[in-house]
This record gives C-alpha cells, sequence and structure tokens, in this order.
C-alpha cells in the first residue's frame, strides 16, 4: 500500500529528498558519464489530430 503524499511545506520537501538513495544522488552522478537523450521522434499531424482541433475557433 502507498501512502506517500505530495509534501506541503518547503521543510516536508527537504525531509523526502533526504531519502533519496545515495546512488541517484547528484552528486554521486557527477563523476559518471550520464546517457545522451534519445532523439525525439518527428511529430505528425493525421487526419485524427486535424479533427480535434478542426473547429477549435468555435470554442474561443
Amino acid at each position: 500500500m502507498n501512502t506517500a503524499t505530495e509534501p506541503e511545506t518547503i521543510g516536508e520537501l527537504i525531509a523526502d529528498c533526504a531519502h533519496i538513495p545515495s546512488e541517484l544522488r547528484v552528486e554521486r552522478l557527477a563523476g559518471e558519464r550520464l546517457p545522451l537523450p534519445r532523439a525525439a521522434r518527428p511529430w505528425t499531424v493525421d487526419d485524427a489530430c486535424h479533427a480535434q482541433v478542426a473547429d477549435l475557433d468555435a470554442y474561443v
């Protein structure tokens, strides 16, 4: 059961961050080479996408 909630104060956020495992912390990763991000797939507009915004001016 997951009982985690979003922090409501900066103090709660700091306390939550203190529980991050050391292998995931930036200081630990600074000396290691991080993988490069993958290239995004080209964006295309198909008929279904176009149909969603075809009458957009009527709503604005």
